[in-house]
């Protein structure tokens, strides 16, 4: 019995070896160590004869079969080591990036001309301690014109210069509003600036359009005068434009009192570039501030306007056409 069993392990060796030999996939592999090793494999029930065997022939029994196990397993572990050593290198073939192929050119985007200045004006005024601060493009009638105190008679509100919808709000023509309603929500001191697109009846020409965009700010505090708004535009225009002449002229805005127009020296002529002033104490009541306690400035400016100077644009229509060849220049 013994050289029986002795021999079928010698033929379990070779039949094995050769069959894992052959094995070409990984999963085949598996299927022959379960079939050979596993639990219920051949090697496991050729041993489980062994109880019928002397004590004298089991030891040399379990000798052969120890080795016969060896030798199956040292044949799978180096068919899995070709096999898998032969899928890596399939699959580098096959994902190899040839570097002398040419490369496949996608145009990089560049930013807006409108977009970069009102990035450069938000970093200046972040930079001062302001806090970005927007709202909706529809509005209404009150937060748009009555509580900047602008009266039911002012040109402003005339149907031919704002854009009325049938539900009686309008779209804004200033971004005053955002400024009302910070304020209604928030107790001074308090520090903003506005950017948003607004909306004017114009007719549209090289330096006039119906939709634009602008950019404000407001500042409340107590204490506050015409000396610190002053600064605060000097400070803005020269880190915009240089260290260039700057001049205050007195002018009119409802919601501002006393209110100027700020010119800059510009290749040698003036230019004017935005409008500012001293909060109406109006205003301030109709956010239920005190103006005996506070108060405050505000200014702002056309994006437009300071894009058409920086850049030397003649028109600007150009700024909406989404025209490559003028953008391309940004």
């Amino acid at each position: 019995m013994t050289t029986n069993l002795e021999d079928q392990l010698l033929v379990l060796r070779q039949e094995g070896e050769t069959a894992i030999a052959s094995a070409d996939t990984l999963e085949r592999l598996e299927e022959l160590r379960i079939n050979y090793l596993g639990k219920k494999g051949q090697l496991g029930a050729l041993l489980r004869s062994m109880g019928q065997m002397s004590a004298e022939e089991r030891p040399k029994i379990g000798a052969i079969a120890n080795t016969v196990k060896e030798a199956i397993q040292n044949s799978l572990d180096q068919q899995r080591a070709a096999l898998e050593s032969a899928q890596i290198q399939a699959q580098l073939e096959t994902e190899t990036l040839d570097v002398t192929m040419p490369g496949i050119y996608r145009p990089q985007g560049r930013i807006h001309p409108l977009n970069g200045i009102v990035d450069q004006a938000l970093d200046i005024f972040v930079g001062m301690g302001y806090t970005v601060a927007q709202g909706s493009e529809m509005e209404t009638d009150y937060y748009n014109f009555e509580a900047l105190n602008t009266p039911q008679d002012h040109p402003a509100r005339d149907m031919q210069d704002t854009f009325y919808l049938p539900d009686g709000n309008l779209l804004r023509t200033h971004t005053s509003s955002v400024q009302i309603r910070y304020m209604e929500k928030e107790e001074p001191p308090i520090k903003i600036v506005a950017p948003g697109r607004v909306y004017r009846r114009d007719d549209v020409d090289a330096t006039h359009s119906a939709v634009f965009h602008q950019i404000e700010l407001l500042a409340v505090d107590q204490g506050l005068t015409f000396t610190d708004l002053k600064g605060t535009v000097k400070i803005f225009l020269q880190a915009m434009f240089g260290d260039l002449p700057i001049r205050f002229r007195a002018s009119y805005f409802p919601f501002t009192e006393p209110s100027a127009e700020v010119d800059l020296q510009w290749k040698g002529r003036w230019l004017e570039v935005m409008g500012c002033g001293m909060v109406d104490p109006n205003v301030l009541k109709s956010v239920g501030y005190d103006p005996e306690i506070y108060s405050g400035f505000a200014a702002g400016f056309g994006v437009e306007r300071f894009a058409m100077v920086l850049h030397q644009i003649d028109d600007i229509r150009r700024l909406y056409n989404s025209d490559l060849r003028f953008l391309k220049q940004f």
